[in-house]
């Protein structure tokens, strides 16, 4: 029998619903966790992952049975509901609609889990707002300014 071999390597970017500052140090590691968790329950692998205070970014090995707005959706809400259960936050937490996706070689992982990884010092240098129209303008991605995350200054 026949099998499906790929290497499939995608960072997400997502941001929180309102951009608050929300993902807060105390739970932030039990978050990424979490995280995690519902990325290996969809047969994919994660790299490397930083929960910034207002958005997130993830390094998947992507597993060809899942595309990528089917794993960012079960992410975004398996993540809200726990955050939600948990009552860290007041109020009700949830992500913005939308993700940037940028696919990479296998060559870039070790590249790609130390910019994830250091997000803390890179964005002591650059907001997030222009990490990501960097990111965009890196790969080529067309885009409506008019559909991108909201933006607050």
């Amino acid at each position: 029998m026949a099998n499906t071999y790929t290497q499939l390597y995608t960072q997400f970017v997502f941001s929180v619903k309102g951009r608050e500052n929300l993902i807060k140090e105390r739970f932030r590691d039990e978050l990424e966790k979490v995280i995690c968790g519902i990325v290996t329950n969809q047969k994919c692998k994660t790299y490397a992952i930083y929960c910034n205070s207002d958005h997130t970014h993830i390094f998947i090995g992507m597993h060809p049975t899942i595309s990528p707005s089917k794993l960012m959706e079960q992410v975004k809400s398996g993540s809200s509901k726990w955050l939600n259960e948990k009552k860290y936050i007041p109020g009700k937490f949830s992500w913005q609609d939308g993700f940037g996706a940028f696919t990479y070689s296998k060559s870039h992982i070790d590249n790609v889990v130390k910019y994830v990884l250091n997000q803390p010092e890179h964005h002591k240098k650059q907001s997030f707002k222009e990490e990501y129209l960097l990111l965009l303008e890196k790969f080529d991605v067309n885009y409506n300014p008019k559909y991108l995350f909201e933006w607050y200054n």
